[in-house]
């Protein structure tokens, strides 16, 4: 007697299929693509010293929201900043002018992506216009170094800033 069937057969192929197309769906949802259609964005701008490992179709948040993504990245050739693009959806055209942006990273080793702090100016920053306040990356490792190489318990204090020690006054001995 035979177990393979039409319908064991059908349902083997059904549960493969579905099994690939949650496989995609995962693979596509994982990436920081946009699949829509129609949806109106506008483009800011925001000039940053250190973008640390900021790349291209980053997330912009606001408050762990994405709003938007990373849409380029340019280095001025004249004050030799990053010039970061960003693509924000039209649902959210009404930033205020006084809106802050910084880089942040998600988790202790995460990817990096811009925060944004909407400030409370009138004016609204409108398609094409820079943030004026920006934060640059923390460089975490940079950051540990500094604590290691320091002394790590360091108060701040240079070696000319503090006191010699008290001379130790000798016991005589019998």
């Amino acid at each position: 007697m035979s177990i393979r069937g039409p319908r064991l057969e059908f349902a083997v192929g059904a549960f493969l299929l579905l099994s690939l197309a949650s496989l995609l769906v995962l693979a596509l949802a994982s990436t920081n693509q946009r699949f829509g259609f129609g949806g109106s964005s506008y483009e800011l701008k925001a000039r940053f010293t250190n973008l640390g490992q900021l790349r291209k179709q980053a997330p912009v948040k606001i408050g762990g929201v994405v709003i938007g993504q990373v849409a380029d990245i340019q280095l001025d050739p004249v004050k030799y900043d990053s010039v970061v693009t960003l693509s924000i959806d039209g649902r959210y055209k009404d930033l205020p002018g006084d809106t802050a942006a910084g880089i942040f990273t998600s988790g202790l080793l995460g990817e990096n992506y811009i925060g944004l702090s909407p400030g409370g100016d009138p004016e609204v920053l409108k398609s094409g216009d820079e943030i004026a306040f920006t934060q640059p990356a923390v460089d975490l490792l940079q950051l540990a170094g500094k604590y290691m190489f320091s002394g790590g318990g360091n108060t701040g204090t240079t070696p000319e800033a503090t006191p010699p020690p008290a001379p130790s006054e000798e016991v005589p001995q019998p």
